[in-house]
This record gives structure tokens, C-alpha cells and sequence, in this order.
């Protein structure tokens, strides 16, 4: 087994496709300062850009690989050799380097993204993980817009680049298509189907185009995915990408559900994160957002007024303090707060 199964992964990408919403592009030094709050509340991998986009993209993955030591740091590639040549050169100074490439893996991308057919992707596939193989052990392949794809495909693809040396299999729900039950599925699927899947890590990485976000990572969980690729805020693209604290939130509140299944997040640090990544890049949170809106923990209606004050769990299945709010900043009548440092 090459990774612990009752570990959950956290792959943040707050930094990378968090960052690509028009008006939310970060400095360097930004980057920086976010990158070690991610470490600090306990993030296993962060996505540090995509090096061959823009000489700006390629500085923050140095600097972000120099900046911090524990966890993992990604640059993102398509599968062709300069952009993984690129990435690997970004990375040069990173302590635990993950070079993450891909291409489509629907019907609809292979034909009207690529021009192409199913044995001209896998064949490119397979030579991009094999490339970035060449530059580090560590080797992620996403296979775009699985939440389209056809099943079988699919499942030969992943087996394909897992042969190739791929250490995690990315099954992207790009366009938040999916509901639950068929993402879960899916999942489920290529657990049973593909021969050599106990030698990579599942990542789920799910746009919330439909609201489904969350829900369809923690299907991906249930079903046997070990990793989720997520933003805090769920910032994003379109309607944006799986919130972090979230499904962080669902991991605490539901742990007989998941069994022996932790993160290493800190979820105390949630309110004061989400606060500083809202202001750096100029992106509000909406105010019943979960876990961080600002009347998450607000009661205004007396029937919840009453029952809240004669017993907190009648109405919070969260405490407040345990998402990095001050109890006594909550005011029932609409309140903002302030956020522990």
C-alpha cells in the first residue's frame, strides 16, 4: 500500500484554480503568506500554480517551494513535454515536488477540445505521466471532465498512466455535472474495475456549477477517493471549485460515518483563513455561506432564539469555537466577527 487509507488528503488549489476568478489574481508575496497559513492548518498537498502559463505563475512555484517544508507542492501541466518540462524546472527547489498533468477523457473533449480520437489521448496519457516520471516520484494524472466520460474508457485510461507511474488519479467533475449518486459510482467503478487501482491515490476535484460540490467529494470518499482537491471558500471558476471547510466540517461532525477516516486540518483556523484569502482577493463570502458566512451561527427567528438559548445543540451541530470564532462576538441579531490570530 503506498499511502494510508484512513488518511484523507487535502489538496488545496486555492492558489492555483481558486486564483484563476477574473479580479482575484494574487502578488508573489501574497501567495506566500497564504501558502504558510495553508501548512499551518494542516493541508497535505498545495497547488502552487501553473508554471508554464505566465513568467508570474512560474516565480510563485519557486518561491512557494521555497517558502515551506512539510507539505507537498504541485505545478500543474497539460499533458505535453514543455509544459512538464517547465513545471519541473518550477519545482527545482521544492522539498516534496508533484508535477500534476492530464487531458480530456469525455467523448465531447477528445472530439471538439483535442480533434482527436480515444487511442491518440491515451497514447498522450501515457507519455505525459511517463515524462514527468522522468523529474519525480511523485506524479499526478488528471483525467479531465471524467464526469462526462464513458465508464470503460475511463477506467483503461486510469489503468493506463497508473501502469505509467502515476501515483494519484485525478476523476475531475469539471463542469459540476454530476449528481452524487452517479460521481459516487463512478468512484466505485474504477475501485472495482481497474487492476492496479491499490497502487494510486483517488483524488476527487468537483465544480459546483449545479451546488453539488461538496456533496459529490464526500460521495467520492464514501466510495474508496482518499484524496479531495479544494479551495477555502470554495473559491473558483464559474460557481466555483469543493469548499475546504466543508468538507473538513462533514469529516468532524459525521466521524461514524467515515470511520477511522482524519485529515490533519486544523479547523480552528477556519474563520480567520477564510477572512484573509476574502480580502486578498477582493472575493465577499456570502453570508450563509457554511462554516464561515458571517450568520453561520446567527439565530433571529424566536422559535430558534428560544431553543438556542435553552440548549446550544438544539439548533448548532457546529460550535462556533471549533471553526476559529469567538463565541462572544456572536450576536443573534446579525452579526459580523471578529477572527482568532
Amino acid at each position: 500500500m503506498l499511502h494510508d487509507p484512513n488518511h484523507l488528503y487535502i489538496f488545496d488549489t486555492t492558489l492555483r484554480d481558486g486564483e484563476q476568478v477574473p479580479g482575484c489574481q494574487l502578488t508573489t508575496p501574497e501567495k506566500i503568506e497564504i501558502a504558510k497559513d495553508l501548512e499551518k492548518l494542516g493541508v497535505d498537498i498545495i497547488e502552487a500554480g501553473f508554471p508554464v502559463s505566465s513568467p508570474g505563475d512560474f516565480q510563485s512555484v519557486v518561491e512557494l517551494s521555497k517558502a515551506v517544508n512539510d507539505v507537498i507542492i504541485c505545478a500543474l501541466t497539460r499533458a505535453n513535454k514543455n509544459d512538464i518540462d517547465v513545471a519541473a524546472e518550477a519545482l527545482k527547489y521544492a522539498k516534496r515536488p508533484r508535477i500534476h498533468t492530464g487531458i480530456g477523457s469525455s467523448d465531447m473533449h477528445i472530439k471538439y477540445k483535442f480533434n482527436s480520437t480515444r487511442e491518440e489521448i491515451l497514447e498522450r496519457a501515457v507519455s505525459a505521466v511517463k515524462h514527468a516520471k522522468s523529474y519525480v516520484e511523485d506524479v499526478e494524472f488528471y483525467a479531465e471532465d471524467a464526469g462526462r466520460a464513458d465508464l470503460e474508457f475511463l477506467a483503461k485510461m486510469v489503468e493506463s498512466v497508473i501502469a505509467a507511474g502515476a501515483t494519484v488519479v485525478n476523476i475531475p467533475d469539471t463542469n459540476g455535472y454530476c449528481l452524487p449518486d452517479q460521481y459516487g459510482s463512478k468512484i466505485k467503478y474504477l475501485k472495482e474495475h481497474v487492476s492496479n487501482i491499490d497502487q494510486a491515490i483517488i483524488s476527487a476535484h468537483c465544480h459546483n456549477d449545479l451546488g453539488l460540490a461538496t456533496a459529490n467529494s464526500v460521495a467520492a470518499i464514501q466510495n474508496g477517493a482518499r484524496q479531495v482537491e479544494c479551495t477555502i471558500n470554495g473559491i473558483g471558476e464559474r460557481a466555483g471549485n469543493t469548499s475546504l471547510e466543508e468538507v473538513a466540517m462533514i469529516l468532524k461532525v459525521h466521524k461514524q460515518a467515515f470511520g477511522s477516516l482524519t485529515s490533519n486540518i486544523d479547523s480552528r483556523m477556519f474563520t480567520y483563513l477564510s477572512r484573509k484569502v476574502s480580502e486578498m482577493m477582493n472575493m465577499p463570502v456570502q453570508p450563509n455561506k457554511a462554516i464561515v458566512g458571517r450568520n453561520a451561527f446567527a439565530h433571529s427567528s424566536g422559535i430558534h432564539q428560544d431553543g438556542f438559548l435553552k440548549h446550544r445543540e438544539n439548533y448548532e451541530i457546529i460550535r462556533p469555537e471549533d471553526v476559529g470564532l469567538l463565541e462572544a462576538d456572536i450576536n443573534f441579531n446579525g452579526p459580523f466577527w471578529k477572527t482568532c490570530t
